[in-house]
Order: C-alpha cells, then structure tokens, then sequence
C-alpha cells in the first residue's frame, strides 16, 4: 500500500510539474474564450452584411414585392435588356441577377424562373425569394378560383399543443431538448476526459520503458500496483486540470462578456411585449422541467461511471503502452478503445433523444464499455432504478476483469523491447 502511495503521488507530481501540463492549464481556458468571442465576432459581421440583387420582371407583377430588408438590397433592371442586365450585374459585382419571364400560367413561370450569379448564392436569399414569389402566386391563383383572401386568411387556424401528464402537470415541447442537453454535456464530457487522460497514462507507461526506468521500478513494486499508481495519480492530475480550467474559464467569460460582449439590440416597446407574452410561459415550463430532472440522480451517476469508465479505459490504455515502444506503434490497438466511446456517443444523441427506453438505448446503456456515456445520457429521461444498479454492477466486474486482463499484459510487455506485438501475442501474454 505504501508503494502504492508512493507510485501516486510521483505521478501526480511528474504530471503538474510538466512544463506542457502548466502552460496548457493556464492557456487552454484562454484559448477557448478567445475563439468563442472571435466566432461570435465574425458571425455578426456575416450577418451585418448586405446582399445586393437585381431582379428582372418581365411579368411587371412583382416589382413591388421586392422590398429592401435588412439583409438584402433589391434592384430593378425590368427597363433593360436580360442581357444588359447581365452585364450590369457583373460589372457592378451584384450577388446575382433575378430573372422573372412572361408565361401563360403561374404554374409554367413558378417552374420557370431563374437566378443567375457568379458564385453558389446564399441560401438565405433563395429562401427568401422562393417565399416572396410563391406567396405572391399563391394569392392569384386564389383569386381566379373566386377565392376571398380575407376569409382564407381569417380561417387559418394556428394549433399549439398543451403537453400534459396524467397527473396534470404541465410540461415544455422543448423537454426532450432540455434533457439531452443535460446527459450530452455529462457524456461528452467524460469521453473527452477518458480520451485525453487515458493517453496521458499510455505516454507514461511508453516513456518510462523507452527509457529503460521501468526496469529498475519494477525490481521493488509489483506490475499491477505500478500500473494503478499511473492510472490514479494521472487522474488526480486531470481532475485538478479539470478544476482550474473550470475556475480560469468562468472567471475569463464573465470579464470578457463585460468588456467585448455584444448588447442586445434595441426592440420597440410593443415588439418587445408580444415578444415576452409569446415566450414567457414557454420559459417557465423549460425552467420547470430542469427543476424536475434527476440532478440528484444525476450528478451520483455522473460520479459513479466518470470514475468506473475512466479506470475501465485507463486499465486499456496502460496495457497498451507496455506492450509498445513508442507512440507510433499503439495506433494499431486505438480502434478497440475509440471505436466503442464513437459509438456510446452516436447511440446517445441518435437512439436515446428518440426513444430513451427503447431496446437500442437500453442495451448500449448496459454494455460496460458504453455504458458510462449512454446510460449519462438517459437518466435525464428517467431510468429505473434497478436498470441503473444493473449498469453499474456490470460496469464494476468488467472493470475488475479488464484490470485484470491489463495487468497480465502490463506484466509481460512492461519488459518487452524490440518487437510490435500482434493481438494473438496479446493473448498469449494473458494466459502467462
């Protein structure tokens, strides 16, 4: 227990006092701040940018209807020549020209109409082009069917489904939504936490055998207390990386937000009410189904699997840097480790936003080596009780195999040089 001890604090030590570890502790909250403040910057200057296009109605019926927005500019080239209008296009270097021809029918000119540009346009504008039209053939073809289009317009009817248990509260159509969130964040998390710090404890492993330290380690500690030395004291490194740049990163959004936030832009008193009375009810019931959720539940879940899925991987991880000489040579044995947390998280946003209980979501949140990210992701939805003590039981004895599995290995191959194993050299290491 004592060397145990020992191997822990040196890991935990090699890894804070590691020029890499402090630089990229300190540096990575500010590189993410940094980044989301320059997409957001960029972003707005996108959308501040006007979209000049020229149109060409050659049916004199939709001149009005293109009126300049706030987005795009709209120009008449209708007293021109097409061709003349072409030119002027791509001398003035416009985002392309409308063209609108004469037909008998509205059916033969909705299918007739074209936009000419240098360049793919934007889809914005299509789309919004594609409505101003279509609802503009919409109403003529009402009208020469003798429709009213004041009755059709008083006639829609705009339904809102009311979402309701059957004890009678009240929830959000937003609900699913709220509670992947929740589980995504907690399972996309311990993926990026199981990837970064299980190889950190492969690089270990390979640079102490690299350097031929191993042997002399190795003359006074047993194989498996080394390993969970390596796979404990990086832990602790990574949940104190973990910390700070939860700290650091707060601390630099809140001061950035005030110095280089964006303010909301101005609305109109009236705009500004009809927007709260449309959305604060929708507010509430979101707020009330994240008061709901399982946070208790979940935040014990979390705790449990980070724990279970990270050791499981970890285990994996240190097998495979002493069965190894450099880093090069471990890329061959990353499938088995990427593949199944690629695949937790694909079922986790694909299978379970759609069916949490379904039979894919259920299985996927009982196999151990997906079991950490999938079943994060359904406790939001609210999963009995004794599915989760299932997942856990399996996920607790696979981790006492593979452990045990990885030690075997970890014994053999720690003193292994010269030689890229196979699989089958693998096994056969397992059964020594």
């Amino acid at each position: 227990m004592n060397n145990l001890k020992l191997i822990i604090k040196r890991e935990f030590i090699a890894r804070v006092r590691n020029r890499t570890f402090v630089v990229m502790t300190f540096l990575s909250p500010l590189i993410v701040t940094a980044m989301g403040f320059l997409i957001t910057w960029l972003a707005t200057l996108n959308n501040d940018e006007i979209r000049k296009v020229a149109f060409f109605d050659e049916t004199g019926v939709f001149r009005s209807d293109f009126k300049d927005s706030e987005d795009i500019d709209y120009i008449d080239y209708s007293s021109l020549s097409l061709n003349d209008a072409k030119d002027s296009v791509v001398i003035k270097k416009l985002d392309g020209l409308l063209y609108i021809p004469k037909k008998l029918t509205n059916k033969e000119l909705a299918s007739s109409i074209q936009f000419f540009a240098e360049e793919a346009p934007n889809i914005t504008i299509l789309n919004t082009i594609e409505k101003i039209i279509g609802s503009k053939l919409t109403n003529q073809n009402f009208k020469e069917k003798g429709l009213d289009l004041d009755v059709i317009e008083d006639s829609k009817a705009k339904v809102n489904i009311q979402i309701e248990n059957f004890s009678g509260e009240k929830t959000s159509k937003m609900s699913n939504y709220v509670k992947m969130i929740f589980g995504g964040a907690a399972g996309y998390f311990l993926m990026m936490f199981i990837i970064i710090y299980g190889n950190m404890v492969m690089r270990s492993v390979i640079e102490e055998k690299s350097n031929r330290i191993i042997e002399i380690i190795i003359s006074s500690v047993k194989p498996l207390q080394l390993m969970m030395g390596k796979i404990l004291g990086t832990s602790f490194a990574g949940i104190l990386q973990f910390l700070i740049w939860v700290i650091l990163g707060g601390v630099l959004l809140a001061v950035a937000s005030s110095v280089f936030g964006i303010e909301p832009q101005p609305v109109g008193m009236e705009s500004a009410t009809i927007l709260q009375e449309n959305n604060q009810q929708e507010i509430q019931l979101i707020l009330q189904d994240i008061m709901k959720l399982p946070l208790g539940t979940l935040v014990f879940s979390f705790f449990i699997y980070f724990i279970g899925g990270y050791f499981l991987y970890s285990a994996i991880y240190a097998a495979i840097g002493a069965a190894v000489d450099s880093e090069t040579d471990s890329q061959q044995f990353m499938l088995p480790i990427i593949l199944p947390l690629m695949l937790g998280i694909y079922v986790g946003f694909f299978s379970v936003i759609e069916n949490p209980h379904g039979t894919v979501s259920t299985v996927f949140s009982m196999i151990p080596l997906t079991s950490p990210i999938v079943m994060l992701m359904r406790i939001p939805f609210g999963v009995p009780w004794w599915q989760v003590l299932i997942s856990i039981f399996l996920l607790v004895a696979s981790i006492l195999f593979i452990t045990w599995l990885a030690a075997k290995i970890y014994r053999v191959g720690i003193l292994m040089y010269g030689k890229k194993p196979s699989y089958k050299e693998l096994f056969k290491w397992m059964k020594y």
